[in-house]
């Protein structure tokens, strides 16, 4: 039986790399040599014990999953992205591109979705960001999900469409299928490379266009990375509130940067990003990937200030390992914003001591 399995997932599957599929926590892998194999359980990058015969082996491997996926990898094409079925994102690298021989990234959708509450069970936020995060949702502030790579936004950014009301129609656009939020009117566009002559291709901004002729009452970017921002931005500022995506940022207070840098190109100066993000976007949530997992770093309020547009921090992550948020400047703007008079935080202790952490009005922390 282990052999006929052995075999069919040399022949149909992920090769050696298919029992790490086996475990649902596993969300990564990267094989960068025969004996190189690693995978992310989601608290960090750990080596696993898998390896391949010879560096012909993983080439094989990786030419079969691109052909799968309708690309070809070879020497004309050495560096490949494709999707395919049962959940699995593979880039693929080839020498002398990479200097170490092939190179495998597998990406894994996993069907099952967090609920938010047990998002908060597994230690990414405290149960009164959970509040915070569902009043997002629930008056639909337009909001970026800002992070590193492997941090945790599309996990949240799933979960928190999740939250949409049952009667609205969410419009997903993806350069890789990976959002499956729990939702009964959910539709998603996927962009689409060129074939071999380079003709057929879709792209994020074509599909983000097309989008806004299948009246979606939540407009979804999976990853603003280029000029689709424009498209984005343009929709959430005709009237496409609770929208929103998810964005490569180190920090929430980097994302006004970021977005002037995605929208020079689409051809927009600075000036017009500013107009545009100032009456588009209303929050960051900025997630992290701290020692003891994924976490919510901040929740921040877009402001105008003297000093330019920023993300002021309404809510941050305490210095310590738990998550316990302490109040920003925005605080009380974003509370007002949300009807959340019924929560309090107490300010940090001037003394230099712990901060103390949310709690509702007429409770002790």
């Amino acid at each position: 039986m282990e052999a006929a399995e052995s075999i069919n997932a040399e022949l149909n599957g992920l090769g050696p790399l298919q029992p790490l599929t086996q475990d649902p926590a596993v969300t990564d892998i990267f094989v960068n040599g025969p004996d190189s194999v690693w995978l992310d359980r989601g608290n960090g990058l750990e080596r696993s014990s898998v390896h391949f015969d010879t560096e012909h082996h993983i080439r094989s491997l990786a030419t079969r999953l691109v052909s799968a996926g309708g690309r070809r990898l070879d020497d004309g094409s050495p560096c490949v992205d494709v999707r395919l079925n049962g959940g699995y994102r593979v880039h693929a690298v080839l020498a002398p591109i990479s200097t170490a021989g092939t190179l495998l990234s597998i990406r894994i959708r996993r069907d099952e979705v967090f609920s938010l509450a047990e998002l908060r069970e597994h230690g990414m936020f405290s149960e009164l960001t959970e509040s915070v995060l569902r009043a997002i949702m629930a008056h639909k502030l337009s909001f970026l999900i800002s992070g590193a790579t492997g941090s945790g936004k599309t996990t949240l950014l799933s979960t928190l469409l999740g939250l949409s009301h049952p009667a609205e129609r969410l419009v997903l656009i993806e350069d890789a299928a990976e959002l499956n939020p729990v939702h009964p009117h959910v539709v998603t566009l996927e962009s689409r490379h060129g074939n071999l002559e380079g003709g057929g291709a879709l792209d994020l901004g074509e599909l983000v266009r097309q989008a806004l002729r299948m009246r979606p009452d939540r407009l979804i970017v999976g990853e603003c990375r280029g000029a689709e921002v424009r498209e984005l931005l343009t929709a959430l500022n005709t009237g496409h509130t609770g929208g929103g995506g998810t964005i490569h940022a180190n920090t929430a207070e980097a994302v006004p940067a970021r977005l002037v840098a995605l929208g020079a190109l689409a051809g927009l100066n600075a000036e017009a990003v500013r107009l545009q993000v100032a009456s588009a976007l209303d929050v960051v949530i900025h997630v992290d990937r701290t020692p003891s997992g994924r976490k919510v770093a901040s929740i921040g309020v877009l402001t105008e200030t003297r000093h330019g547009q920023t993300v002021v921090p309404a809510l941050s992550l305490g210095p310590t390992e738990s998550t316990e948020m302490t109040p920003g400047p925005a605080w009380p703007e974003l509370v007002a914003r949300l009807s959340l008079a019924h929560l309090e935080v107490d300010n940090p202790k001037p003394t230099g001591g712990r901060p103390q952490g949310m709690h509702r009005s007429g409770k002790n922390p």
